[in-house]
């Protein structure tokens, strides 16, 4: 599937859901893609992308920002502490705050260097222990906290379980945003992307659909 396909499936979700042109951006995961076809997409005039790991990521886009004018590099995967001066100098957006310790992390760096990427918190909605993010219960304390920390929150991120349906953890990440004030759902992947956009979705992680298929050997 190519982005042009994957685009306009993401525009048809949206009228189908009665939300504007453009509400829902499309994050290209390009994480563990070769440069190549990351090159690619870039000819395209696509400019968001989503990497998991902060030293990919370091070794990958300083070279292409300054050959392509416009890029936007989210953070999508877990960071650790030792990671996060990095980070925030890498990313214009982090999508994986899920505890306080990072929190007060980032809220010192953001003091000591004069900026900070827009946040997301994740949530793990599913309750699941193998995953990173705050839990429903705590999240409505984790938010306030942040924001008492002076943290530019933009919103949330999830990732649903995989045998479960998508469409149960959209909603319940839209009710914790919205009586939180928060307008930023990052939500939703190839599988599920337009269900996403019909929950308000503003940021979808579509990554395979767009470059094929991951080699991790």
């Amino acid at each position: 599937m190519s982005l042009a396909e994957i685009t306009a499936r993401l525009r048809k979700a949206e009228v189908a859901a009665g939300r504007p042109e453009g509400a829902t951006q499309l994050i290209a995961v390009s994480k563990v893609q070769p440069n190549e076809r990351v090159e690619a997409v870039l000819d395209e005039g696509h400019r968001l992308y989503g990497e998991n790991k902060v030293q990919e990521a370091a070794g990958k886009w300083p070279a292409f920002r300054e050959r392509f004018e416009g890029l936007k590099v989210h953070l999508i995967g877990p960071l650790q502490t030792n990671k996060a001066r990095q980070a925030m100098q890498l990313f214009e957006a982090i999508h994986s705050v899920d505890r306080p310790k990072l929190a007060q992390t980032l809220a010192r760096l953001a003091q000591e260097l004069g900026q900070c990427p827009d946040l997301f918190i994740q949530v793990n909605t599913g309750e699941e222990a193998q995953k990173a993010g705050i839990l429903p219960a705590d999240a409505d304390a984790f938010i306030a906290e942040c924001r008492d920390l002076d943290l530019p929150v933009q919103g949330l991120m999830c990732i649903p379980p995989v045998e479960e349906e998508a469409a149960l953890h959209f909603a319940l990440l839209a009710k914790i945003a919205a009586r939180n004030g928060l307008t930023g759902l990052s939500m939703g992947m190839s599988s599920d992307f337009e269900k996403a956009v019909s929950f308000g979705a503003t940021h979808v992680r579509v990554g395979s659909a767009i470059f094929g298929a991951r080699d991790y050997g």
